[in-house]
């Protein structure tokens, strides 16, 4: 018996000691990597980061400022929100990959990544804070490097203080190493990208300067972007425009390409962008919205937006029922919204465009925050670049024309022309226009200027207020409650109603 003991107990010793000296070899799969370069993280982050903009402008960006309208489950349009955790999901999932960027880069002393992804790191916090606040800045992203697993909220001065300093230093980065950069969907990568990176890193930086306008006074920053090109380029013409391409093919087609009819077809142009637009006889018109099914004359090509915040009877049966009201236009359709199926590949995934960079230089001309160029030649180069962009995307089978008419710049409501608030209300519409599906910039731009007038529709459920943040992410309140609830004390109640501190 004794001997029999010995012997299992030496085969058990035997088999656990071989099973030891090979448990990493045997447990290691060769076809998983363990180790991902920057290039594939990069492709990955402007994906998902640009979809998730798009998806937000359809779902909330474009309705609250009252670019599009819905005729059936109107809730988002009455302001009956409740979470709106895709902006937060969006930063906080793709800041994990964007921060392993950083670690890659910084250890490899790879100045172009480094660069790229600091601008990146901006443009998402710029997101996060402009929608909810005060939000984790400092300690984000830190659960895995230093076992922070509930970071303090940053004050939203912090952060924008932050987000201006890693713009600057992304423009100093970019093109200090050798790296060919890849893996860069946005710009095409590779040493031709660089400059652009540069460009959209300085004109970040005026977008962020301008929204903090009224709580501090940016001109000399702004004026020192502009005095030395040749340090701090800017968007030149729309070739310098960050806006993601779609592919012909699934399943990098333009994001909604994949809706179903009914989900697409429940927004609809609003009243207020095509009144506007009609008022102007602007060209713009057919790239946004389609004609009526159904006119008042048989035969006439008829535009008719429907006024935002109806309840959900008024929507539906609006100008006697969707037949009667437009529905978002062709070069933003999906798949099975017309007859022919729209090309898959039309509209863009904006970060930011050459246009809005000429309006934001138009409105610092005309406050007099800086001295450089004419107000008015920025803010007729914003309009002329928004029709050249449509004029190059919008397929020739679409039969739109936009060419604006000879006098189109000379009539009142377009020309350069009033009092300084008529001219600022010229630029800030204009400037709303071209950022219709730029994510929820119209929105957070609306919030700093009013500009243009966004009225509470008739059934709106927020008091007669139009949305000015959104609430925290319920999970919060568990996750991170202390972290959460002191932010809610210094900032003000967590609701749609609270102003963040640029607003304030």
């Amino acid at each position: 018996m004794k001997s029999i003991k010995i012997l299992v107990t030496s085969l058990s010793l035997l088999a656990f000691t071989s099973c030891d000296n090979s448990f990493e070899e045997i447990n290691n799969n060769p076809n998983v990597p363990t180790q991902v370069s920057a290039d594939l993280l990069l492709s990955g982050v402007l994906r998902n980061t640009i979809n998730d903009q798009v998806n937000m402008a359809w779902g909330i960006g474009n309705i609250v400022v009252q670019h599009t309208a819905k005729i059936q489950f109107v809730n988002e349009d009455r302001y009956l929100w409740g979470e709106q955790n895709g902006v937060w999901n969006s930063v906080y999932g793709n800041m994990r990959n964007v921060q392993n960027i950083i670690d890659l880069a910084t250890a490899g002393k790879q100045n172009n990544y480094l660069g790229i992804a600091l601008v990146l790191k901006s443009w998402l916090f710029s997101l996060a804070t402009d929608a909810y606040g005060d939000v984790p800045y400092t300690d984000a992203i830190k659960a895995k490097s230093t076992g922070v697993y509930a970071p303090k909220y940053d004050t939203q001065e912090t952060i924008y203080a932050g987000i201006l300093a890693d713009l600057t230093k992304a423009n100093e980065l970019l093109g200090t190493s050798n790296e060919v950069v890849a893996g860069d969907i946005l710009f095409g990568g590779g040493t031709g990208s660089l400059v652009k990176w540069k460009k959209l890193a300085n004109s970040l930086r005026l977008r962020a300067l301008m929204r903090i306008s009224n709580k501090r006074n940016v001109g000399s920053d702004l004026q020192a972007i502009l005095t030395d090109n040749a340090k701090f380029p800017i968007m030149e013409s729309n070739a310098d425009n960050a806006t993601l391409t779609y592919l012909a093919a699934a399943p990098n087609q333009w994001p909604l390409y994949g809706a179903r009819v009914g989900s697409f077809d429940e927004f609809r142009a609003s009243k207020s962008l095509v009144d506007r637009l009609s008022a102007i006889n602007d060209p713009r018109l057919p790239v946004f919205a389609r004609p009526v099914e159904k006119p008042s004359v048989a035969g006439k090509i008829e535009y008719v937006g429907i006024p935002n915040g109806l309840g959900d009877t008024p929507a539906l049966n609006y100008n006697g029922g969707p037949q009667g009201v437009s529905r978002v236009g062709l070069p933003f359709a999906c798949l099975v919204c017309s007859s022919p199926a729209p090309v898959p590949n039309v509209a863009r995934g904006p970060v930011m465009t050459y246009a809005e960079v000429q309006f934001i230089l138009a409105e610092a001309r005309e406050k007099n925050l800086i001295t450089t160029g004419s107000a008015e030649t920025y803010y007729l180069n914003g309009i002329k670049a928004n029709m050249d962009f449509y004029k190059a995307i919008v397929p020739a089978e679409y039969s739109i024309d936009v060419t604006p008419a000879a006098t189109y710049y000379t009539q009142s409501g377009v020309a350069y022309t009033g009092t300084t608030q008529q001219k600022l209300e010229k630029i800030g519409t204009q400037k709303w226009v071209a950022l219709l599906f730029n994510g929820l910039e119209a929105w957070y731009d609306w919030r700093r200027t009013g500009i243009p007038t966004v009225t509470p529709g008739p059934d709106n459920l927020n008091n007669n207020k139009v949305p000015v943040r959104f609430i925290y992410p319920r999970s919060e309140q568990s996750l991170n409650g202390q972290n959460r609830n002191e932010a809610v004390a210094r900032q003000g109640a967590d609701d749609l109603n609270t102003a963040v501190w640029w607003d304030k």
